[in-house]
């Protein structure tokens, strides 16, 4: 039986470890990571039921459940790697169809390991190569097919450097036999292909893996591993946060396909081409062109003629922003209800499409200027600890800008899930909660922002704590009524 040499799938992650940021508050607890027996890191949270793995351990689980299967159904361990993806590296159904199949030889050619129709063996190990044309000494697969050493270590690095694959067939035009990766090790010898190849075999892993999904953080090189295929929030240790089913950032409350329909809508230019410079708008008072250099939403014109304080959302004023009037959340449907022509309804269907797409893009914009208050607070921290505060004691601040980032983050995805829903009685109350939390949401940006430095220390942590604990509390309440919706199957979409 045919084993994996170690030093040949001993892939190394060239990434270096990410940090996990200390910016925590008290009651967050601290992160914890546990050392396996060969000094490789998982960190996994109960709650989720999802593990976070770097390349050394898919590599080691590959190999143990390639082992696993090999020794029970006593096939070569590169033939099993090879029945394994084609079955989705599901290993129950493999062996149930590889014992119910009344064949085992008929199941195995079917699958390409075993040749379908082998040629005559050559009498001398020496011939002209078919590829080239050279005489040389002739090596191949169990079909017998032969070609070369040089030809089949040019033909093996053309499939694994261009072609980005580790499921590779015979060198022979039509046959469709696929080459066992000890064979293929034993034609590559550039230590780069061989790593290229090795990191595709555990790509192909993760891609054809129901259970398992690549971290989509820039050169972070680590897998999520779940128990069950589900959309959940994953947080790797790179500190992304991704839905585990489709892969995207964490969305809720909008499901998977209604992302999938939107994000589609926005990407498609016949919808956005009369709104692609959504980051600029001219005042409602004195119509000079403004640009958004932070994340609150309540805007000053800073002509110093005119100082006219609006929404940047609906362009309205922002007093009523404060108030029970508040209503920059709804879309007043009343021109599509009065619509009397296709031209007009059409019309109609776009100045609704913009609203929900122009508070989208105005959350996400938000979100990616507040960015910059973490510079901000972290010197208001610094400050704080030179007048006798402890490390634990600041970390309020950090957390209020987290909960900031959520909210704006949460926000952006209700505008994308109340595009879909039809008007009825649970819309009403959905939105009537976003109407407080974005409200709440404004109030916490606009505290950050504009009084940190006015504030004395003594009332700046309660003040803090009690703001962002209150908006976390509305963001709760949201994401809840639209959790149990859901799960009652009350919501109505129009798509």
């Amino acid at each position: 039986m045919a084993e994996y040499d170690d030093d040949d799938f001993n892939y190394s992650d060239s990434g270096s470890e990410v940090e996990m940021d200390d910016g925590m508050s008290e009651d967050d607890g601290i992160a914890m990571e546990a050392e396996d027996q060969n000094g490789m890191s998982e960190q996994k949270d109960s709650s989720l039921d999802c593990i976070i793995m770097t390349s050394e351990q898919l590599e080691k689980e590959m190999k143990e459940t390639i082992s696993e299967v090999g020794n029970i159904l006593h096939v070569p361990l590169g033939t099993c790697r090879i029945l394994l993806h084609k079955y989705k590296w599901n290993m129950e159904s493999l062996m149930e169809r590889f014992y119910e199949h009344p064949d085992t030889m008929a199941f195995l050619r079917a699958a390409h390991v075993v040749p379908k129709n082998a040629v005559t063996a050559p009498t001398s190990s020496t011939a002209d190569c078919d590829i080239c044309c050279n005489l040389a000494e002739l090596s191949g697969l169990a079909c017998n097919h032969r070609a070369c050493t040089a030809c089949w270590r040019r033909y093996l690095q053309t499939k694994i450097t261009v072609d980005n694959t580790s499921e590779i067939e015979c060198i022979m035009n039509g046959c469709e036999l696929l080459i066992e990766d000890e064979k293929v090790m034993s034609y590559v010898v550039e230590e780069p292909v061989r790593a290229s190849y090795k990191r595709l075999m555990i790509n192909s892993y993760v891609e054809t893996n129901r259970l398992l999904r690549w971290c989509p953080g820039v050169d972070c090189g680590r897998a999520a591993k779940v128990s069950h295929c589900e959309p959940r929030l994953v947080v790797c240790t790179c500190k992304s946060r991704f839905c585990f089913a489709c892969g995207n950032e964490w969305h809720e409350p909008v499901n998977c396909r209604l992302l999938r329909l939107w994000l589609k809508k926005c990407s498609d230019d016949s919808e956005t081409s009369n709104w692609i410079n959504a980051n600029t708008k001219e005042c409602p008072k004195c119509l000079v062109t403004i640009e958004k250099d932070g994340g609150c939403n309540h805007m000053t014109c800073k002509n110093v003629a005119c100082r006219a304080e609006f929404c940047w959302m609906c362009l309205g004023p922002w007093e009523p922003h404060g108030s029970s009037w508040y209503s920059c959340n709804r879309f007043d449907d009343s021109a599509a209800k009065t619509a009397r022509d296709a031209q007009e309804v059409s019309r109609a269907a776009l100045q609704r499409y913009l609203f929900y797409y122009n508070r989208y893009m105005g959350h996400q914009h938000s979100l990616r200027l507040e960015n910059k208050l973490y510079a901000t607070v972290k010197a208001k921290m610094e400050q704080m600890q030179q007048m006798a505060m402890s490390w634990i004691e600041v970390q309020f601040l950090r957390k209020a800008v987290d909960v900031l980032s959520e909210c704006r983050r949460t926000l952006m995805y209700t505008y994308a899930f109340a595009y879909y829903l039809q008007k009825d009685n649970n819309s009403i109350i959905f939105e009537e909660n976003q109407k407080d939390l974005e409200m709440e949401t404004e109030k916490l940006s606009g505290f950050l922002e504009h009084e940190l430095e006015s504030e004395n220390l003594v009332t700046l942590k309660q003040k803090v704590q009690d703001k962002y604990r209150y908006v976390e509390h509305r963001r709760g309440i949201l994401l809840k009524h639209c959790q149990e919706g859901t799960e009652r199957d009350q919501w109505r979409y129009a798509e």
